[in-house]
């Protein structure tokens, strides 16, 4: 199931990407002596966007590349490099992350214009600063029996966080791409809750749309893991930048955060079935999907509706939250178990996801190790020596953007 999302994702995206600049080597920006091209500006954003990078944009790719050359100019300068067997083991494990071999990763980039050696280039350069920061900070991190015990007992904390948002999903399949994208810049300059309700009531596809996209109150550990960090980044009223997701843009706006009683709860997996119904939004389907709604009761009943159909026609399976794709991730998390969400489409638009949460498994906090643990808060610290030093590296460089 995994590979078949992926692949898909791949395609849907890619087949909506703008044609790239007419000048691809055109200087963009320079790190002491080394250039960013334009070419290398578009690779990036397009490889950003086939991973459903939050922040896909021309700026966040222009940032991001000057942050790589300074990582690359640091390894070099210590004298650091990667052998042809260490590069291709890191490009498999990256390619194994969606369950694809690395030639069919490579074969699913090239399929949507982007270069091996920009792919090769990104886990390289990630490589040789993750051995960098080891090297120079790893025996600076002691992780003391004490940290591992406070944090056990944080992770059993009697308190969670819950937000209360709103949502703005706008379709943008290949032919309304542009179109997409700008009423997503125009929807992200939105000052206030009500201006944002406005923009979901004319650009948004979900059923929220008929109350300016509010959401009920949603626990922070129900949303995609790469969603959490965005929204704990936002203040009240404040909007996302936009998210691209398959076949779709989506914005956030977040109207209140809380601080509750319950217990917080981390899940391992999630249950979910998607039954995917040809005609995408059209009138004729949504009153099947309704109908299909009002006679199930369990993602088991699909089985029995798609008795006869091509095997592809459903997908179930259950997944740790961070494999999820995050436009089903975000889905998943406004739903309880057995309700169903019909505001997806794949296929560029051409058929509809009936969305089923089957279920959530709980992360028990005695399973998690104390290895485990240290292992978490090591990475946290080296995580923090490397924003350290990378912020050094910025100042102590000429940076210029043309």
């Amino acid at each position: 199931m995994i590979k078949r999302i992926a692949l898909a994702a791949v395609t849907v995206t890619a087949l909506g990407l703008p044609v790239a600049a007419q000048n691809m080597f055109a200087p963009v920006a320079k790190v002491n002596d080394s250039v960013i091209t334009e070419f290398e500006v578009g690779q990036r954003t397009r490889f950003m966007q086939i991973l459903n990078a939050p922040g896909a944009t021309r700026n966040a790719s222009i940032d991001a590349l000057i942050d790589d050359r300074l990582r690359q100019q640091a390894a070099r300068n210590a004298g650091l490099e990667l052998t042809a067997e260490g590069i291709d083991a890191e490009l498999t494990e990256f390619a194994g992350r969606a369950n694809l071999s690395q030639e069919q990763f490579i074969t699913a980039l090239g399929q949507a214009g982007v270069s091996f050696e920009t792919f090769r280039d990104f886990v390289g350069i990630n490589t040789l600063w993750r051995d960098l920061i080891r090297a120079r900070y790893g025996s600076r991190v002691q992780i003391s029996e004490a940290e591992i015990d406070r944090a056990q007992a944080a992770s059993g904390s009697s308190s969670s966080i819950r937000v209360l948002l709103s949502e703005i999903i706008i379709p943008a399949p290949p032919p309304q791409l542009a179109s997409a994208q700008a009423k997503a810049e125009q929807a992200a300059q939105a000052n206030s809750v009500a201006e944002f309700a406005d923009f979901a009531r004319r650009f948004s596809a979900t059923a929220t749309r008929s109350r300016g996209g509010r959401l009920d109150w949603v626990p922070l550990n129900n949303l995609p893991p790469q969603l959490r960090g965005i929204i704990l980044g936002l203040g009240a009223g404040e909007v996302s930048e936009p998210l691209p997701i398959p076949g779709a843009i989506a914005l956030f706006q977040l109207r209140d955060i809380q601080e509750t009683d319950a217990p917080t709860q981390e899940f391992s997996a999630i249950e979910y079935a998607a039954y995917y119904m040809a005609g995408g939004r059209s009138p004729e389907t949504l009153v099947a999907a309704e109908r299909l709604k009002n006679n199930i009761d369990v993602c088991d009943d699909l089985y029995g509706v798609a008795n006869g159909q091509p095997k592809e026609a459903l997908d179930r399976g259950a997944l740790p939250p961070a494999e999820i794709p995050q436009d089903i991730a975000i889905e998943l998390a406004k739903l309880d178990e057995g309700e169903v969400s019909t505001n997806l489409t794949r296929n560029n638009g051409q058929s509809l996801v009936f969305l089923m949460l089957c279920g959530r498994t709980a992360t028990l906090n005695e399973d998690v190790g104390r290895d485990a643990i240290s292992s978490q808060l090591r990475q946290q610290r080296l995580s923090g020596f490397a924003d350290s030093l990378l912020e050094q590296l910025r100042a102590d460089s000429r940076i210029s953007r043309q």
